[in-house]
């Protein structure tokens, strides 16, 4: 559980700082992302479904073996479902407010430089 705090998102390579109000893995999270510019090379998926508003910035969703996506300040949401592999370029520094629902126990992230795909779970552990 996690209330009140700043940590990376993504792990020690992400350019994500995430400001949590609340993380209850098994419940929900809420969360005001800080996307600097760049992006992780990893592709990857998610543990959870969220809902997403971008508040200010950019950010391109590059979606493995789909294309990309341009996303900008909107009050519509964005569904990010736990299945969609892709990796998030910001273009400077982007805030995005997040939803989260709960966790499953596995996500995946692929690079693409050497083909390798890791399963993760929560503490960003390698699965064998």
């Amino acid at each position: 559980m996690k209330f009140f705090s700043k940590a990376k998102d993504g792990g020690p390579k992400s350019t994500v700082t995430g400001y949590w109000l609340c993380e209850i893995k098994s419940l929900f999270s809420i969360v005001l992302l800080k996307f600097e510019d760049g992006s992780r090379d990893e592709y990857h998926d998610h543990a959870f479904n969220s809902l997403n508003w971008v508040l200010r910035g950019r950010v391109d969703e590059q979606i493995w073996l789909g294309g990309n996506v341009t996303y900008l300040p909107s009050l519509k949401p964005i569904l990010t479902s736990r299945k969609r592999s892709h990796r998030v370029v910001s273009k400077g520094t982007t805030w995005v407010f997040s939803l989260r629902g709960p966790w499953n126990n596995t996500w995946n992230e692929y690079n693409g430089f050497t083909g390798k795909v890791t399963t993760l779970t929560h503490g960003r552990k390698e699965v064998k």
